[in-house]
């Protein structure tokens, strides 16, 4: 007889756990949101109440929260007795693109993920006909402005390329720099950087150990 009961309350609680609301969702946290709402994050994730917490799929959440563009990364976790909490990063944007709908934001991998009626506030205008991440010339222009030195970056009005090899860079008081490829940013920058102190409206460190100012 104890035999049985014990086995009764072991499978009586075991799909109280699995099959019931016993253990079942009664929150959903969200962490990280910035632009985005809480709420907005929790329809995406598309829980439903009650649902027991350790019969979740969890790989189903991620992927549908994941697909809303302007989240780059999203962690889900369990917590008894009856919470979830969805940690996620929004992506950050390292520039604009204009496009005749408005303003492109696109984030430091060379992602296209939002549209903004009016410029984006601190970061320059990526002067691209295709923003994409798969586009070479919005990858050599991301890669530019991935490695600017902070000193410098507050001097950048726009980056434009064409392909992944003539790269420019537009500085405050109308001064051109010509950047090339995306290789060797940083020892290109640091010349850059010197080559300020001189006079000119041309900048040319695409070779950076044969620079040029004009």
């Amino acid at each position: 007889m104890v035999a049985l009961l014990t086995l009764l309350s072991v499978v009586g609680l075991s799909y109280g756990v699995f099959f019931t609301p016993l253990l079942g969702v009664r929150n959903v946290d969200v962490h990280g949101a910035v632009v985005l709402t809480d709420d907005e994050v929790r329809r995406a994730a598309a829980i439903e109440p009650g649902s027991p917490l350790v019969r979740l799929d969890l790989a189903g959440i991620r992927e549908r929260v994941a697909a809303v563009p302007r989240i780059a990364s999203i962690e889900v976790e369990r917590q008894l007795p009856g919470t979830v909490r969805l940690l996620i990063t929004e992506r950050v944007p390292v520039g604009s693109v204009k496009l005749p709908d408005g303003f492109h934001l696109v984030d430091s991998t060379g992602k296209d993920y939002a549209v903004l009626p009016t410029p984006a506030p601190g970061v320059p205008e990526l002067l691209l006909t295709t923003p994409s991440s798969a586009d070479p010339a919005t990858r050599a222009v991301v890669g530019v402005v991935n490695e600017l030195p902070e000193k410098l970056r507050p001097d950048v009005v726009s980056v434009a390329a064409t392909s992944g090899a003539d790269v420019k860079v537009t500085l405050s008081g109308n001064r051109t720099v010509k950047w090339g490829s995306a290789d060797d940013t940083p020892r290109k920058a640091s010349v850059l950087l010197v080559l300020l102190s001189r006079p000119g409206t041309t900048y040319d460190v695409s070779a950076p150990d044969l620079a040029t100012v004009s």
